[in-house]
């Protein structure tokens, strides 16, 4: 087998946090946790003793030319998701993680709730000076924590031995190593049953954050999660091969190994919305363009409109459409929900006084839809698909209809190409779950030719 089949082709899941939801990215082969970073850092510090590391793309990498490395990784007790290449592999095979857990921002937040907990830490790693430094930082955001000591990862380093010595005479809950990987990873998974804290945690170059030996991004550059270009920018010789050569490989070795675990028929499918999205946004720019220039014009507010849905398996997304209602609209759906003119869950209404003038021509014509091909490109939509539900109204959802979230929401599908708001919910949910059971590409393209067909009549369009 060689190294990369074992990085990437491993179908033996890792142990998860207890209490913690973990997620299998067949992509990159591991478990990872699944939770936001409050969450985690309670996991990580409930009774018990584990080993924890970050997982980005260079660990993935890494992995794949060292096998000792991999299974140190697979034997650790947490893996938390580190970076975009991670979240990129998660949905290449259809799952999102709740959050990005890198170790710059989690150790602070960890180091602020050992305290609260009364839990004292020990800094292992970094030049000389720099164990010292982070830990000053730490201390100085969150006064009461307790650093039971500090050791750096090069000539503090060289005798095992003493380090276990020095960590255990410190009465250390938590240990922090950041020698880097793969180094320090190995380091935990050999000593850490020496060791007597509860916690190891590798870390990488959060404790040279913490010091100020490099700086992090400014902030709309991180939420933009495009941090690792910045610090291209400003260490370009020393990571151009990491993140240039080395984030292509790793998402290119993803991509190989997510189209082995996903079957024909959804990459057929996945060809067919990419390619159909890409054409429509270019042969319909004249009236995507028109269609903003008089949402505007009308009335006050974006043209776009965003909305939370439900897209498949649950997983929530913002869906794009023009606005076609008053700015306040949302505020005044209460109050008109009695008058549905549509029998179940999902309120319609023929004489909706939310809508403007340009939205009823929108609505009729079925352009109001048209910016959801930007949710398709997004792989949150399919062309064809049911419509994607409202949270609350799938919090309303009888049993069997949940059956509608197997597969990906659609711009079109069958409910629409038979009478759109004519047709029933119940009626609705029975087509859906026929089509989520049967899904062939032919079956879309007949899909796509019959919308045609019930855009230029209209029915159930309001």
């Amino acid at each position: 087998m060689k190294h990369a089949d074992i990085a990437f082709n491993s179908a033996t899941p890792i142990k998860s946090l207890r209490g913690v939801k973990s997620s299998y990215l067949p992509a990159i082969g591991l478990s990872l946790v699944d939770a936001d970073q409050a969450t985690a850092i309670e996991a990580l510090l409930a009774p018990g003793r584990r080993r924890a590391f970050f997982i980005n793309a260079h660990c993935c990498n890494v992995m794949a030319k060292y096998p000792a490395y991999a299974d140190a990784v697979r034997d650790a007790d947490a893996l938390l998701p580190d970076g975009i290449g991670v979240e990129l592999a998660g949905k290449m095979t259809g799952q999102t993680l709740t959050a990005n857990l890198n170790g710059t921002d989690l150790v602070p937040a960890l180091a602020e709730r050992a305290a609260e907990l009364g839990r004292s830490i020990y800094l292992f790693g970094g030049a000389p000076g720099t164990a010292e430094a982070a830990a000053k930082a730490l201390t100085d955001a969150t006064p009461g924590l307790k650093i039971a000591g500090t050791r750096d990862g090069f000539a503090g380093a060289e005798d095992p031995n003493a380090v276990i010595a020095d960590i255990n005479i410190s009465g250390a809950d938590i240990v922090i190593v950041a020698t880097g990987v793969p180094i320090q990873e190995l380091w935990i998974d050999r000593y850490a049953d020496r060791l007597g804290a509860s916690l190891c945690l590798g870390v990488g170059a959060s404790l040279d954050f913490l010091a100020g030996n490099v700086a992090r991004a400014p902030k709309p550059i991180r939420k933009a999660k495009m941090e690792w270009m910045w610090r291209l920018a400003m260490e370009p010789k020393r990571m151009a091969k990491r993140y240039l050569a080395g984030n292509l490989t790793f998402l290119a070795r993803a991509a190989k190994n997510a189209i082995k675990q996903t079957p024909t028929r959804l990459i057929a499918c996945r060809a067919l919305d990419v390619s159909i999205s890409s054409l429509a946004l270019v042969c319909l720019s004249p009236i995507l363009i028109g269609t903003a220039l008089a949402v505007r014009l009308e009335s006050k507010g974006p043209v776009l409109f965003r909305q939370t849905r439900v897209g498949r398996n649950g997983e929530h997304f913002s869906m794009y459409k023009f606005r076609s209602m008053h700015q306040d609209a949302e505020k005044m759906r209460a109050a008109l929900e009695a008058n549905s003119d549509r029998a179940g869950v999902c309120f319609k209404s023929r004489r909706d006084p939310r809508i403007t003038r340009v939205g009823r021509f929108i609505r009729r014509a079925s352009i109001d839809e048209l910016p959801q091909i930007i949710n398709v490109l997004k792989g949150e939509m399919s062309i064809v698909g049911p419509r994607p539900a409202l949270p609350c109204e799938v919090a309303r959802y009888p049993a069997h209809a949940y059956g509608r979230l197997a597969v990906k929401p659609g711009i079109t599908g069958i409910w629409q190409v038979s009478g759109r708001a004519d047709v029933s919910f119940e009626q609705m949910v029975e087509m859906d779950l026929v089509y989520a059971s049967t899904r062939t590409v032919l079956l879309d393209l007949v899909i796509v030719l019959m919308t045609f067909r019930a855009v230029v009549s209209g029915r159930g369009a309001y």
